[in-house]
């Protein structure tokens, strides 16, 4: 692996395409922006504005070029500006990659993609996302992918070339999870003092689980003291998920998109992990790192993340997450066995160094010369 660049030689010139709509992408770019840059890397990201403001790419010495999330003509005009001197371009997620493959067209510039997560959708959508993902996999010089499953998806796909690479935690995200700090405030601000915080985070979009995260809420309503749930998170099921929680009287709050997880965790009695959504799950993640016990949902990516540090519960089984919390809540030496668990499970993961040290492994073979035969 190569660092600085050779004396004389021009820095290897980077551009990261990120779509700005997925917290674990964002945060894994600006993790990967700083490390390369302190390796002599020249790095660009492409991404909306607010994501630059919620991520700081500049402040880790990366250039930052505002290209909205759309695919439209003007959209991809700008990635397409903004990749004309770049030595490689490297996209995350399946709309980020595809335009930047819209945007590469005609070029010889290699183009990595990673896939953080499995897109979802339904009906016509679904085969148009399907069609994306071929196309993306048949132009990317390399596929990287944060899960086996990715991987074996990428390849099904048509990629030439699909590899593992784990995605680590960014540290700023991991401290402000430090299970010392004081959780008596935030538990007063939520209305948690003297009752069990169970805390939830993702998009509130139909994959995410929160429909079986109420159901089960049902059954804590029974519980003394009564358990409050909050949902950290934005999406377009907000109106739905509060008429039920309201309709119901079930003891949930919808907190809104938060910037504080690691304090939220740090409060937490337990954290929920009820649908499929990140693959490599950031709040999966967090939660070990901050020693609080996890229930989630038992999907191959989360079953390879944390092994046998987390209750998991069938996909879509309202019941056996009910029942999971309800045995944690009354069972304080199996959760203290979970965060040991989840202490030695965490100290397994890939740390920032070695996944920007993979990263840049994969860029070098791009882009060095090849050997004359």
């Amino acid at each position: 692996m190569s660092s600085h660049p050779p004396h004389g030689q021009s820095p290897l010139r980077t551009v990261q395409v990120l779509g700005g709509g997925n917290a674990g992408s964002s945060a894994h770019v600006r993790s990967l922006a700083a490390g390369l840059v302190a390796r002599g890397v020249r790095v660009t990201v492409c991404a909306p504005a607010e994501a630059d403001q919620a991520y700081g790419f500049t402040d880790a010495g990366a250039a930052h070029v505002h290209v909205p999330r759309s695919s439209d003509p003007g959209a991809v005009a700008a990635l397409r500006a903004a990749c004309a001197d770049a030595d490689l371009v490297h996209a995350h997620g399946l709309h980020a990659s595809f335009r930047a493959v819209l945007a590469l067209s005609g070029r010889r510039t290699p183009l990595v993609v990673t896939w953080h997560s499995r897109a979802h959708a339904e009906g016509a959508r679904a085969h148009l996302l399907r069609l994306l993902e071929r196309r993306v996999a048949k132009a990317a010089a390399v596929v990287l992918g944060t899960t086996s499953d990715l991987v074996d998806r990428a390849r099904r796909t048509g990629a030439r070339d699909a590899r593992l690479a784990a995605v680590a935690l960014a540290v700023s995200r991991r401290e402000r999870a430090d299970p010392e700090l004081p959780g008596p405030k935030v538990r007063a601000e939520l209305g948690a003092i003297g009752r069990p915080l169970l805390v939830a985070v993702g998009s509130l979009d139909r994959h995410r689980g929160h429909d079986v995260l109420l159901d089960a809420a049902r059954a804590w309503r029974r519980l003394d003291p009564l358990p409050l749930v909050v949902v950290a998170g934005e999406g377009p099921l907000r109106a739905e998920l509060q008429g039920r929680i309201e309709a119901e009287e079930l003891p949930v709050r919808l907190i809104g998109r938060r910037d504080d997880v690691g304090e939220l965790l740090a409060a937490a009695d337990l954290a929920l992990l009820p649908g499929d959504g990140e693959s490599r799950s950031a709040l999966a993640q967090e939660a070990l790192h901050a020693r609080v016990p996890l229930v989630a949902v038992s999907t191959g990516g989360v079953r390879a993340l944390v092994g046998d540090a987390a209750e998991l519960v069938p996909h879509g089984d309202a019941d056996a997450l009910a029942a999971a919390v309800v045995h944690l809540l009354a069972d304080p030496g199996h959760c203290e066995r979970l965060r040991r668990l989840g202490a030695l499970q965490a100290a397994t993961w890939p740390t920032e160094d070695e996944t920007v040290a993979q990263v840049l492994s994969v860029y070098d073979e791009l882009t060095q010369p090849q050997p004359m035969i």
